[in-house]
């Protein structure tokens, strides 16, 4: 699979990657093998970046991978991970004594010296404009704790804060047909800053796959059911802050716009892949035929232009409304 450079780091992440999320929490439930199994289809067609959190499982997502990364030496994956939404969400906790606590507990699960990419966790916003945070990661680099850092946001003014930041190395952000602002000004910013851009949360919790109806019924434990109103954590995660019954209606359109060869959840895939300033797309899944039907993507004939004209009139007429005004 085609891989491209992580910003300034000058890391190199396959073009599809994946997200972990699904193998801690959240999602209902995933046993260790079938973690395990996901893993290694997804290395096996060609992944080679993948993104995890501290708080995915309660570390459960970091030592999934270290399990998997432990038993197979030959495999070269960089791993991402996160920190910062083990705590109460208070500015005043994001302070370089607790950097190297969360570090030290991500280093231990991951059974790494040294991180390969750590990227704050959709902080507070005004931690995206304290000089003493960024003091304190690149404090984390010196004593090589961490190889280069990142931020997760939930809005684009919080990208384009951190974007300005001369060390850091990625952005990561929704961005999906169904959550297109971040290619107005988001995606061009870091191009030209040298910015890397880890899109998250590109099926739209599923939506883009098209499997879903509106009496579709999601596990008590999956934040697909307790999260549809932002309950608890930002809503813009749960179905990329659109209406569910909305979601579903323009989620059958768009699987209508599939080319032939294509699944619509490779059409989402590829149509976000081919946005300039994208490095990774980082699709979840939860069985090994999802990983190996999400990689596959990357391998697809490129989109024709009048794909990507649909789908903005789709998201022009459904969704915009919706979403714009909050993220």
């Amino acid at each position: 699979m085609d891989e491209r450079v992580i910003g300034r780091s000058g890391q190199r992440a396959s073009v599809v990657g994946v997200g972990t999320w699904q193998l801690g929490a959240d999602w209902g439930d995933v046993d260790d093998k079938e973690a395990r199994s996901v893993l290694e289809a997804a290395a096996e067609a060609g992944v080679t970046f993948f993104d995890t959190a501290d708080v995915y499982g309660d570390g459960r997502s970091e030592s999934a991978i270290a399990a998997f990364l432990g038993g197979r030496p030959d495999l070269h994956v960089l791993v991402a991970t996160k920190m910062g939404r083990r705590v109460e969400q208070l500015p005043e906790n994001y302070v370089l004594d607790n950097f190297r606590a969360w570090n030290d507990r991500s280093r231990r699960n991951l059974g790494v010296d040294r991180l390969d990419l750590v990227q704050l966790h959709c902080p507070p916003t005004p931690v995206y404009s304290s000089d003493e945070v960024f003091d304190a990661l690149d404090t984390l680099v010196d004593e090589e704790r961490i190889a280069a850092y990142g931020v997760s946001v939930e809005t684009c003014a919080e990208a384009l804060t951190a974007i300005a930041r001369p060390n850091v190395a990625s952005v990561q952000i929704i961005l999906n047909p169904f959550r297109m602002k971040p290619l107005y000004e988001v995606l061009p910013a870091a191009r030209e800053a040298g910015v890397g851009i880890i899109a998250r949360v590109p099926l739209a919790s599923g939506l883009l796959s098209g499997k879903y109806t509106k009496d579709t019924v999601f596990a008590a434990d999956d934040h697909r059911t307790y999260n549809r109103h932002g309950e608890a954590f930002d809503q813009g995660e749960t179905f990329s802050g659109v209406d569910y019954a909305t979601g579903v209606e323009a989620a059958a359109e768009f699987a209508a716009l599939a080319p032939e060869g294509y699944t619509p959840a490779q059409l989402a895939l590829r149509w976000i892949a081919e946005q300039p300033g994208v490095t990774t797309v980082i699709p979840g899944a939860r069985h090994p035929g999802q990983a190996r039907a999400n990689a596959a993507a990357a391998k697809l004939p490129p989109l024709p232009g009048e794909t990507f004209t649909a789908i903005r009139d789709l998201y022009e007429r459904r969704i915009k409304d919706q979403v714009e005004q909050r993220w």
